[in-house]
């Protein structure tokens, strides 16, 4: 998940920044941020316990399906502190977020990144957060399995795509595959539960879905299996490679016995059981079957702006509120301004007549 960042602010688009304006909301009137316990609900009835935090635009793979080869990243001026990420996170907990997972670009590549899983740490000590959650590429993760498990994150994602090793550096462009496995043997030692995420390719690794299953499954991870989604310019045509997850159940219940189950981890894959091999399958399809009637989730980029969709352009400069006062009740308050406005869903659509990004901006911006 990267970003190409020549210009954050058309990443946003001309029509969105009046979204960003939070200058209509008056700090005098802000209440304190301890007396507002209401739920963050949005126009439709949804609750909104899940944040996705993007610490960095930066990544240390240049995935095929996620990026261009040469990347203009931002300015580390422009990112939020550590401290000003925690400042942020710590507000929507105060305000009913249960959930947190911390993304990027790769997040361990991130400069100090575990003075922040630290801090929230201590928020699930305290029984303010249920879960603090990690995605990431594997790439770093054997130096932070066992630090990570003692900040109190038991699960995570990793990012795999295939098993091949030519495979796994044509379409990471560098990637090695051997450090991947190493971080992901560390992170089952740390006692981290491991659940491996693999976007599905046509003529990539659509063949090698199923021994990818048979191995996550041998290990005692679940797989689960993601639709690619049109955000971002990149180096080649997405419909080349688009693979409805419609179709890949169609061809994996030739040879295996798929159940639907009700199992949920919190975000938007929906499972099934593997009779065969025991495990569970979940399956993301933002285009073939969209999750947005449940959406619970938020998303907050690496400087401060909120989205509330994945698939839409309107946005909040939590920023700008942030840097303006010390008072958390305004900040609040303007969380409450941008949950008023998060759409009932995305408009995403994959084909030959639309193969051009939905959205301008990469995954990373938004955070996976």
């Amino acid at each position: 998940m990267r970003l190409d960042a020549t210009s954050f602010g058309h990443d946003i688009g001309a029509a969105g920044r009046k979204d960003l304006n939070t200058a209509a909301i008056d700090q005098t009137n802000a209440r304190p941020l301890d007396k507002m316990t209401a739920p963050m609900i949005d126009p439709f009835g949804r609750m909104v316990t899940y944040l996705r935090v993007s610490v960095t635009d930066r990544c240390d793979f240049r995935c095929t399906y996620c990026m261009a080869e040469h990347m203009t990243f931002l300015p580390k001026k422009d990112l939020l502190t550590l401290e000003e990420l925690q400042r942020l996170c710590s507000a929507f907990i105060a305000k009913g977020v249960r959930k947190l997972r911390l993304t990027g670009g790769e997040p361990l590549v991130r400069k100090n990144i575990m003075f922040l899983v630290r801090e929230l740490g201590k928020e699930i000590e305290a029984g303010r957060l249920d879960e603090l959650t990690l995605t990431t590429n594997g790439s770093q993760l054997s130096k932070f399995a066992a630090e990570l498990a003692d900040c109190g994150v038991r699960r995570i994602n990793v990012s795999l795509d295939t098993l091949d090793p030519d495979k796994f550096r044509e379409i990471t462009r560098w990637g090695e595959l051997t450090k991947v496995i190493e971080g992901i043997d560390a992170a089952q030692a740390a006692g981290l539960k491991v659940k491996i995420n693999a976007v599905a390719l046509k003529g990539f690794n659509d063949a090698e879905i199923p021994d990818l299953m048979r191995w996550a499954h041998g290990r005692g991870m679940d797989l689960t299996l993601i639709e690619t989604m049109p955000m971002g310019e990149i180096d080649e045509d997405r419909t080349d490679h688009y693979l409805p997850l419609s179709e890949m159940r169609e061809r994996l219940e030739r040879d295996f016995t798929l159940k639907d189950i009700p199992y949920r981890t919190g975000g938007p894959a929906r499972y099934v059981e593997v009779a065969e091999t025991g495990g569970r399958l979940g399956l993301i399809t933002p285009m073939t079957h969209n999750f947005c009637e449940s959406c619970n989730r938020v998303r907050l980029t690496c400087t401060g702006t909120l989205y509330m969709c994945l698939g839409q352009n309107d946005a909040a400069d939590l920023r700008a509120a942030l840097r303006s006062t010390d008072d958390d009740a305004y900040l609040s308050q303007v969380i409450d301004e941008a949950i008023g406005r998060k759409p009932k869903g995305h408009d995403f659509i994959i084909d030959r007549e639309h193969n051009r990004p939905a959205v301008a901006r990469h995954m990373s911006v938004t955070g996976g």
